[in-house]
């Protein structure tokens, strides 16, 4: 048996690409993820300070949600040209197929060349090269699919923020983009699983989702996001009360004054019977509540 190889260009895959290496592991001696060295240009939300450090982290994810789905796989960052960085994954690992995760008609070099259609004509019939298309563009404009920002830290294991996003995909389809903002004690590995388990939990009831750990501050990364992508909603999920450092930096009321776009919040943990009263008193439902309801004191650095 041959090597199955990920190519994540710019795109860290999502859920067809999942379906897809689900699909051909088994008849694989290995699985191998890798990225070149380059800065996303569109799907994506990233602020580290290298292209080796985005391209590491779409590695990092992607291994981690693999690993879900029990999947061992090994990754790779490498030449922050494409075309380079994909000849050479193909000459080290002799894979019998690759499958490129990668905008449509993305290109590379001066003469504009299709990077697919490029790989195809170098590679095959070796190495059957398949393209799964990340189609940012056409979700963008589809007036059925609500696009919802969410932001958490330590908060993106907990069962109340994925039954949530479940509860909204529900009610209408949705397309969800988390961001982990970085968090002073919380370990990049940490971050990493929670993001992974709460993107495989999604996939497995086919609602597609892209996540990524950011460097920046919660605001920032907020403002980020909203700027340059498509936001419908955002949906910010804290640790509860006291324990709350985004609370105590009252980052909602930030949010709010930043966006009109709708912004609800969701507590980690918190008992049912406060839900419910906070519904009573006019609040929102599923643990969201205006962040003037919360009791704020010293909080954690960690969310």
């Amino acid at each position: 048996m041959q090597s199955l190889l990920l190519f994540l260009n710019e795109v860290a895959g999502g859920r067809k690409l999942l379906e897809a290496a689900r699909e051909k592991a088994g008849d694989a001696s290995y699985v191998v993820a890798v990225a070149p060295a380059n800065r996303p240009a569109a799907g994506q939300i990233v602020d580290f300070e290298s292209p080796e450090e985005a391209a590491r982290s779409r590695v990092e994810v992607t291994l981690a949600v693999l690993d879900e789905f029990g999947i061992e796989a090994v990754g790779e960052v490498l030449d922050p040209a494409p075309e380079l960085a994909i000849g050479d994954a193909i000459r080290a690992h002799r894979p019998s197929e690759v499958l490129i995760s990668c905008l449509y008609e993305t290109r590379f070099g001066f003469a504009r060349r299709d990077l697919v259609e490029w790989a195809k004509s170098e590679f095959e019939p070796e190495t059957t090269v398949t393209h799964i298309p990340v189609r940012i563009g056409d979700d963008s404009i589809r007036q059925d699919l609500t696009h919802t920002l969410v932001v958490g830290n330590q908060t993106l294991s907990d069962d109340g923020l994925r039954q949530r996003l479940l509860d909204l995909s529900s009610e209408r389809p949705h397309r969800f983009t988390v961001v982990a903002p970085a968090t002073e004690g919380v370990s990049p590995a940490s971050v990493t699983r929670g993001l992974s388990s709460l993107m495989a939990d999604l996939y497995r009831e086919d609602i597609d989702v892209t996540g990524q750990p950011i460097a920046t501050d919660p605001f920032s990364a907020i403002k980020n996001a909203i700027e340059h992508y498509r936001v419908d909603d955002v949906l910010i999920s804290t640790l509860a009360g006291d324990d709350s450092k985004w609370l105590e930096d009252d980052l909602i009321g930030r949010v709010r004054e930043y966006t009109d776009k709708p912004v609800s919040h969701l507590e980690a943990g918190r008992a049912p019977e406060q839900v419910a009263a906070a519904v009573a008193a006019g609040g929102s439902d599923s643990g969201a509540f205006d962040v003037e309801d919360a009791s704020v004191s010293e909080g954690s650095d960690e969310e």
